[in-house]
Order: C-alpha cells, then structure tokens, then sequence
C-alpha cells in the first residue's frame, strides 16, 4: 500500500543551484508554447453577476499565468514543450515521475474549460441541445440540480463534468462525473483522477517512483494481469468509457471565495453554493452545443 507522505519544501543551502534569473526563466517561457489563451469575450470587467473583476484577476489572469508558468519550467528542453496541453495531459498521465507535469497541465486545460465555457451575457439552450439532454436526465432541472449539488457535497476542491458517453440503445447519452484536484476527464488519463495526488505520494526517489509505478500499471490492467494489445491500442483505464467532456464546474475555492466567502448566517447570497447556483445562468450553451456536437448520430463506445 502506498501511503502519503508530507513532503516540506527545504530552504536552498550555500553551494546549492541558484534559483534562475527572471531573465532566464522568460527565455525559457518564450521557448514553450503554453500561454495563457485569450477568452472570447472580455474578462477585464469580471462576469457580473458571477465574478467581480478583482476575483476574475486572481482566478483567471493570475492562476493560469502561475500555473502555465510552472508548466513551461516542468517541460523545458522536452518534448512537451511544444505539444498541446490535452496531449501533455495524457501522456503524462502513467508515470508517476510525471506528476509535477500532469498537474500542472491538467490543471491549465480544466481551468480553461470552465472559463471558456461562460458568457457575460445570458445565452439561451437551443432546443436540439436541451431535448438530448432530457433524454437522460428527464429534464433540465434535474441536471441543474446534479451538477451543482454534486459540486456542493464535494469535500476539496475539483471539477464536477458534464460528459457525453456512449450507450447501448441511444444515440446520444450524457453523465456526471467527478474529479478532485487537477484529475482528468479524459478516459486515456484516468490513471490520475486523483484519488491520491502521486507528486505527494511517493515522492521522487528511486523506490518510491518505482512503487508508483507499480501501483498505476496494477491500477491499469489488474494485479498479475499482462496489458494486451489490444489495451495498449485503447489506452483506457479498467472501467474506462470514451468520455467527451462538454461542460465544466469548477469548485476550488480560488475562483468563489474572494466574492461569496465561506457562507454562513443563512445568507442566500454568500458561500460556494451561491456561486454554483450563478453559475448556471452564465454558461455560454452555444460552446457546449458545439463540443457535444450531437448533430452526429452517435459516438462509439470504447
């Protein structure tokens, strides 16, 4: 069993590698291509009604700008430099020597999925969207109420997903899922949907890499069982389906605590639920229509 352990950040000694130069660390930013995408609509006056511009700054300008920073110093000199960020995910998703890498891109792509997703002004479902949705959720209201209860009732922060699956007998089936931390929607990397944090668990020596990855090919194909050649083309985790994330809710309390606070005192208006329950009305339901794309007749399963 692989157990957590809490790993302390030690002060840099005399003699050790000095931290690097701005300088160097911007020639290193330039040399990548990870930077902070530009959002369809303008972000500089917040999403009114949902973010004020102050929280907008902290969790979109601000957040993504660390978190890409850190990225572009994790994939230096390597092929990740230059590769997508969903492709970073995934490929850095099965080996535990990895996870500064995948935690940092994983976060970056779900943190632009939420934000790309909003509009500062209300858009209305059109009716081809919101009849393929009540076809697995009976009706709107219900989904409502399942995505944003569900990110309520989380104990740490994550993502609560809206993702298009295939099933037997409809052409079109959606589903709720959960991921904490940075963990991915994404069937190819469900080895890390973070039910522990991998950076943390077995840190960076040789046994506990070693260990690490001992647990992910176990989790992957089964204690004592051999991957088949089959498994190595799919590249799904046990019980993995091909997902296809369409809508994202973002829980960590970066993005709502500047404006709602911790709740309390019966106020409506205040706490993560207030901003869940706001967040419904700025989902921008053209973007999810068009990742959905259920103009198509279906999706094949995995």
């Amino acid at each position: 069993m692989i157990r957590p352990r809490l790993r302390i950040p030690r002060i840099p000694q005399l003699g050790q590698a000095p931290v690097p130069s701005a300088a160097s660390l911007s020639l290193t930013f330039r040399r990548s291509m990870h930077r902070v995408p530009k959002l369809d609509y303008n972000h500089l006056p917040g999403l009114p009604g949902l973010l004020s511009p102050a929280a907008m700054k902290i969790a979109w300008t601000e957040y993504q700008t660390v978190i890409l920073e850190k990225l572009n110093q994790a994939t230096s000199e390597t092929n990740w430099a230059n590769q997508d960020i969903k492709s970073v995910v995934i490929e850095s998703s099965r080996d535990p020597e990895n996870a500064v890498v995948f935690n940092h891109a994983s976060m970056a792509h779900n943190n632009h999925f939420f934000f790309k997703q909003l509009s500062p002004e209300p858009t209305e479902m059109s009716e081809l969207l919101k009849t393929s949705l009540e076809k697995t959720f009976m009706s709107i209201e219900t989904l409502r109420r399942e995505m944003i209860y569900t990110a309520d009732a989380m104990f740490g922060p994550g993502f609560v997903w809206l993702v298009k699956v295939p099933l037997q007998g409809m052409p079109t089936a959606f589903q709720v899922l959960t991921t904490y931390l940075a963990g991915s929607p994404y069937p190819n990397a469900h080895w890390r949907r973070q039910d522990m944090d991998m950076n943390t668990a077995v840190g960076q020596s040789e046994q506990g890499l070693l260990a690490g990855r001992k647990f992910l090919q176990n989790t992957a194909f089964g204690i004592g069982n051999r991957a088949s050649e089959a498994s190595k083309k799919i590249m799904l985790s046990p019980g993995g389906i091909n997902v296809i994330p369409i809508l994202c809710l973002n829980t960590w309390e970066h993005v709502w605590l500047p404006d709602y606070g911790f709740g309390g005192n019966g106020s409506p208006d205040k706490g993560k639920l207030a901003f869940y329950e706001r967040w419904w009305n700025k989902i921008d339901w053209q973007k999810v229509e068009d990742v959905a794309d259920i103009s198509r007749l279906g999706m094949k399963g995995a």
